[in-house]
């Protein structure tokens, strides 16, 4: 047969090296999965159980590879169900191409069946967005969509009306008045800060006493000059959590996550510091910076829109983080005080003790932080953890000490839940040699979890190393939005809305041919975590926790106290569980230091 549009998008595809589609069929793109099947040999097309799944997976792909992650779906709602995937792409600011299907072009405008006016559906979630309604389209809307995803680090989408995507294709458009040719060749744009801005930038932090360095995503590529700079200015360093795998934490002057999820180190670096340094990070939450005018600042990011949104920056350095660094090095002076540093390593210190005293309190019947403070030095150096949003990741944020080589990451700005499991699955298929640990609550795993361990069902024996395992901390409530309502709205629990009902996962995975490790006794934490570490197939493990353990900020303001106050007065169903958690991790916060 002749090569149809739908042929040839997906040469098109191959043209710019894509290798991996995450998607799921439905007759909107009948054109496209025919084309899939003849196409086969050139791609891995990893159906999920979801549309939004294969969403989340190309961002996680993007995340963890630094290629375009592409996810397809069907018109209709198909393509609706993508866009809490991609809007996680967009706000993490990774390259995606989503491909949706369309009804026939000569049905739109009548009410067709699951017609949707896609374009101004994802108008606001991608950077560019197209409909290809003719053959001779489809290779300029195509070459388009993933030189502006590759070059912005952005989201756009290819929409094609069903009908076309059986059509001849046009390779090569006839020369006329309105045609376009393209080609598959990117166009990254690679801005270089000037010598005069660098030399600015280096008197400003030359000039400071009390350097900070906050890092996020924007500088996984430039861990050793991070290093650098902090070993010459006597800096201390705070991660935003995107940034987490940046610098390793066995370094005494890292101080770890920042925010609310964050250290006492990290608040006491930024409310002390007199010059602060951000790279590759749009980390949101200005209260845990230092406070307005009280430091110097200087910025680094590839993108203009990035800086000087969260802090007032007097310089703005636009470049590749790593190669910006490099070139600004040489024009720092190495700061021969070290009376900063030396109270930044105090404070680490005194904080991983912190850490440990608090996650050994006795719990009912588990105290959930444990369960990472164990983990954390049973983790090979190539571990990728993929976490989730809930108040488990504030224990990923504080209990994980990342090793050099490690990889993390989960829904950073968007923070959606169930992002997690998908995640782990994306992480495993780029790296299928390698460890991968997803981080979840028991409210995410019955949110979309369960149905995606389907997924890890279809396509695990494929591995290399069989490593993958999936932990849940079970504590039958949506606890992180149970402590906002406390901390914040000073409202107590409200249980018809935050319970969450049993489920065995453990034995769940068992069903679907996985270890099951079930963990309901401290003491057991240890023994399961080598257990699972050591599997010769996916493991599901289940910890049962306590929900009345408190994830305490660093900093707790007067309105936080008083509301989470005011949420006892109003009879708390947990309310002598939370007094009880409470009382046992301040005063293990206040034990005396070795």
């Amino acid at each position: 047969m002749s090569e149809t549009v739908g042929d040839f998008i997906l040469q098109r595809l191959t043209d710019w090296g894509v290798k991996r589609i995450f998607g799921y069929p439905g007759d909107g793109i009948n054109g496209l999965m025919g084309a899939m099947d003849r196409a086969s040999e050139r791609f891995d097309y990893v159906r999920v159980r979801h549309e939004e799944m294969s969403a989340f997976m190309a961002g996680a792909h993007a995340k963890f590879t630094g290629d375009v992650g592409v996810c397809m779906a069907t018109s209709g709602p198909g393509a609706l169900h993508l866009l809490a995937g991609l809007y996680d792409a967009k706000f993490d600011h990774v390259p995606v191409v989503a491909i949706v299907g369309q009804q026939a072009i000569a049905s739109l405008g009548s009410d067709f069946q699951q017609e949707v006016a896609l374009e101004a559906v994802f108008a606001d979630v991608a950077s560019y967005c197209c409909t290809i309604s003719s053959p001779a389209q489809a290779r300029h809307v195509v070459d388009r969509a993933f030189r502006i995803a590759a070059a912005e680090r952005t989201v756009t989408c290819i929409i094609v009306a069903n009908d076309v995507q059986l059509m001849d294709a046009v390779p090569s458009p006839p020369r006329s008045h309105g045609s376009n040719y393209s080609s598959a060749t990117p166009a990254t744009a690679h801005p270089i800060p000037t010598e005069a801005e660098l030399r600015a930038a280096a008197d400003v932090l030359n000039a400071g006493n009390k350097v900070a360095v906050l890092v996020g995503a924007g500088a996984l590529n430039a861990t050793d000059e991070v290093i650098q700079v902090c070993e010459t200015l006597g800096a201390g360093a705070a991660k935003a959590l995107l940034g987490k795998g940046v610098l390793p934490d066995d370094l005494p002057f890292v101080t770890g996550s920042i925010g609310l999820l964050g250290t006492k180190a990290s608040w006491e670096l930024m409310s002390n510091c007199d010059t602060l340094l951000m790279v590759g990070t749009t980390f949101p939450y200005s209260e845990f910076l230092p406070k307005d005018g009280e430091a110097r600042a200087v910025q680094i990011d590839i993108n203009p829109r990035n800086v000087g949104i969260r802090y007032p920056t007097e310089i703005n350095l636009i470049g590749d983080s790593a190669q910006t660094l490099g070139r600004l090095l040489p024009l720092l002076k190495y700061q021969e005080d070290r009376s900063w540093r030396k109270t930044i390593e105090q404070n680490v210190a005194d904080w991983w003790e912190d850490v440990e005293a608090k996650a050994m309190e006795s719990a009912n019947p588990i105290n959930p932080q444990r369960v990472f403070t164990e983990l954390s030095p049973k983790l090979p150096a190539d571990t990728i953890l993929c976490g989730d949003s809930g108040s488990h990741t504030n224990w990923y944020a504080r209990n994980i000490k990342m090793k050099r080589g490690m990889m993390g990451s989960l829904s950073g700005k968007l923070a959606s839940m169930g992002s997690g499991v998908p995640y782990a699955i994306a992480a495993k298929m780029a790296y299928p040699d390698r460890p991968v640990i997803a981080m979840v609550g028991d409210g995410a795993m019955q949110m979309n979890g369960n149905a995606e361990l389907v997924t890890v069902m279809q396509y695990w024996e494929r591995w290399q190393n069989p490593t993958f395992i999936v932990m849940v901390l079970v504590n039958h409530d949506l606890n992180q939005v149970t402590w906002e309502q406390r901390a914040l709205a000073g409202d107590p629990k409200f249980p018809t809305a935050q319970n969450v009902i049993d489920f065995p996962y453990a034995e769940y995975g068992k069903l679907l041919g996985f270890k099951a490790i079930h963990v309901d006794n401290p003491e057991d934490i240890n023994r399961a975590w080598d257990e699972a570490l050591a599997a010769d197939r996916p493991v599901v493990i289940e910890f049962i926790t306590d929900p009345d353990v408190p994830p305490l900020p660093p900093h707790i303001t007067w309105d936080q106290a008083k509301s989470y106050l005011g949420a006892l007065s109003k009879i708390d169903p947990n309310e002598w569980g939370i007094i009880k958690q409470s009382t046992k991790q301040f005063f293990a916060g206040l034990k005396p230091h070795s």
